[in-house]
């Protein structure tokens, strides 16, 4: 990971940026951040938590209702021609037409950026070769595979050369090999300089690429660090225990009354999640306690903490559920405690 850009200017910045759709929904909540140039940032979390809304205002896709935005030393809201000009997206839906070839849309997007034709041809040649799409350039994009869409619209967002990128779950929905394409893609673009601000819901993608990562939830931006900063917060280690739907509740008093901790309920896993302060002593109270209630796990482990169980604990619930559920449908979210969130 890039570890040399933190000192330097931020090129991404944001400050208390605010946005409503209608009366009742905030989709953002006063969110500041502040990227290097060179690195990778990536915005983790549910559906509906304001990832998109965040990437479409820095765009000049969307105006926020307060706050301010600067890409590459340009205010996104008094000068978005500009701010234009020094940005890349790559969206959740590739933004390609099926019915031309893959370089026919490539030069589209270039002439859209104000290239020359010749200019706009010899930069998707150039793109679609970084890519590795040059061999199926010439055919209808609609015959391409999801991944193939993918790794086009990167190329149709890198033909202006931009000095910022912004990946919009630029993985979801596509197959893992493709997956890992696009991660190679994301390197290469940082290795040449370029800086990535990705949205996404898949926590081993920002754990592998990711230099920082933002936590967002319900428009708020609850936690940011390194990957090991935040699983540094959450403590040492963590117990997973997995008992019979029956024995769950039972299972859930049990851990509290050992840790003083309300366990959280991991739906994924089917297993309860809490913190041992202590190591393997708490680890051994736990299997005793469980014993001498009669309750029989399933499957018990303890481990150093994952970016699931840090959003977990963050959060209230895991990465992909949708932001969107009414809050009493939503798990308990006693966990935030830890982090100075919300108290129990």
């Amino acid at each position: 990971m890039n570890t040399t850009t933190e000192s330097r200017e931020p090129i991404i910045r944001t400050t208390d940026v605010v946005k409503r759709f209608g009366k009742e929904t905030l989709a953002l909540d006063g969110v500041s951040i502040a990227i290097a140039p060179g690195s990778i940032y990536g915005l983790l979390g549910p559906n509906g938590a304001g990832k998109t809304t965040l990437i479409r205002v820095l765009a000049t896709l969307l105006e926020p209702d307060s706050g301010d935005a600067w890409v590459a030393g340009v205010n996104v809201l008094e000068d978005p021609v500009t701010a234009r000009t020094k940005i890349g997206l790559a969206g959740q839906s590739a933004a390609i037409d099926g019915f031309l070839t893959g370089r026919e849309n490539v030069i589209m997007i270039g002439q859209l950026y104000g290239l020359s034709t010749k200019e706009a041809k010899v930069r998707a040649g150039d793109v679609l070769k970084r890519i590795e799409l040059t061999e199926a350039a010439d055919r209808q994009v609609k015959t391409y595979s999801g991944g193939m869409r993918r790794r086009l619209d990167l190329a149709a967002s890198l033909v202006g050369r931009p000095e910022v990128m912004f990946l919009d779950e630029p993985t979801t929905g596509i197959d893992p090999r493709s997956r890992i394409d696009i991660w190679d893609i994301i390197r290469d673009l940082q290795s040449d300089g370029t800086t990535l601000l990705m949205t996404t819901q898949y926590l081993e993608e920002v754990d592998y690429l990711a230099d920082r990562i933002g936590v967002i939830d319900r428009g708020k931006l609850i936690a940011e660090g390194t990957a090991n900063e935040l699983k540094s917060e959450m403590g040492g280690t963590v117990i997973e225990v997995v008992v019979p739907d029956e024995q769950r509740e039972h299972a859930l008093q049990v851990l509290q009354r050992v840790t003083s901790e309300e366990p959280m309920f991991e739906p994924n896993k089917r297993c309860l999640v809490v913190h041992a302060p202590n190591g393997s002593r708490t680890l051994l109270e736990v299997v005793r306690a469980l014993d001498d209630a009669g309750v029989v796990p399933e499957d018990l482990e303890m481990h150093k903490p994952t970016l699931d169980e840090v959003f977990l604990t963050l959060t209230g619930h895991v990465a992909e559920e949708s932001g969107d559920e009414p809050e009493a449908e939503r798990p308990k979210e006693a966990g935030r405690s830890r982090f100075g969130r919300r108290s129990r």
